[in-house]
């Protein structure tokens, strides 16, 4: 069996100058990055459709990614994949005191001492703003989230992390619930104004309201989503069998449409 230092010695192999591979020898961290987006987007795709086999090759291809940073750093004299390691256990050390309690990777907590998920949850969260700190006293509390994440994801985090200095909705699910009829309402004025501008911002503070409900009540939001996408495709493809036996779309009413949209929705429950 092939061990992770063959997968070194197999990037090294491919960066050859001499000897390697051109594609490989070809590609910086901007051109890989959308490689990485995408094989991170396939393991989430293995692991909803619950497809353990796929799964490990889409692990192996994003941890191959990984490799392949920390091969073209090293080569900058930057960094490398076993330094990636040595701060990535130093951290993960760092941040759970309540099973390294002395900050060691060989320390450990009696087994008596109990902690629940808010006192976890609460203390990873001051580890990490300490070193922000440590890093940049000017630091504020939301640039620990990158721009650069998916709106939906963005939004969530950012959500997240102003709750965790206290930022958030006293009044819990019902001032969430109130925010978003409001957001609603004001999407409705600018909708029958045909302010598109308008609209355009409204809707967007809708969709942030939804979202901070989800959160609120330890859901997701972008999975969420997801399932909704697989459920519409699903239920749409139901539909398209339908067109192609009636003879194509156009053979189809709008009533035809709905109802074998409502069979198809039967009938994935059913199956669920």
């Amino acid at each position: 069996m092939h061990t992770i230092d063959d997968l070194l010695y197999l990037m090294g192999r491919l960066r050859n100058p001499e000897t390697g591979c051109p594609w490989d020898l070809k590609q910086d961290f901007a051109s890989i990055l959308p490689h990485t987006l995408e094989e991170a987007y396939e393991v989430a795709d293995a692991i909803e459709r619950q497809d353990w086999p796929h799964l490990e090759e889409e692990l192996g291809d994003l941890l191959f990614q990984v490799i392949f940073y920390g091969q073209m750093a090293d080569e900058k004299g930057w960094f490398n994949l076993h330094s990636i390691v040595d701060r990535l256990v130093s951290k993960l050390v760092r941040r759970h005191p309540h099973v390294f309690p002395k900050g060691t990777l060989a320390s450990e907590r009696q087994p008596s001492e109990v902690f629940d998920d808010d006192q976890i949850n609460q203390r990873w969260e001051d580890i990490k703003r300490e070193e922000k700190s440590s890093e940049d006293a000017d630091v504020r509390v939301l640039d620990q989230v990158p721009a650069t994440l998916p709106s939906i994801t963005r939004a969530y985090k950012l959500q997240k992390k102003a709750s965790s200095v206290g930022f958030d909705w006293p009044q819990g699910d019902e001032g969430v619930l109130a925010k978003i009829r409001e957001e609603l309402d004001e999407v409705v004025v600018e909708l029958e104004a045909g302010n598109k501008p308008l609209l355009e911002k409204e809707i967007g503070d809708l969709i942030f309201a939804v979202i901070n409900l989800a959160r609120h009540n330890g859901i997701n939001p972008d999975t969420a989503l997801r399932g909704t996408n697989q459920r519409f495709y699903h239920r749409f493809s139901y539909v398209e069998d339908t067109a192609k036996e009636a003879g194509g779309w156009g053979e189809l009413s709008a009533d035809t449409m709905e109802n074998a949209w409502q069979q198809a929705k039967r009938a994935l429950q059913e199956n669920d």
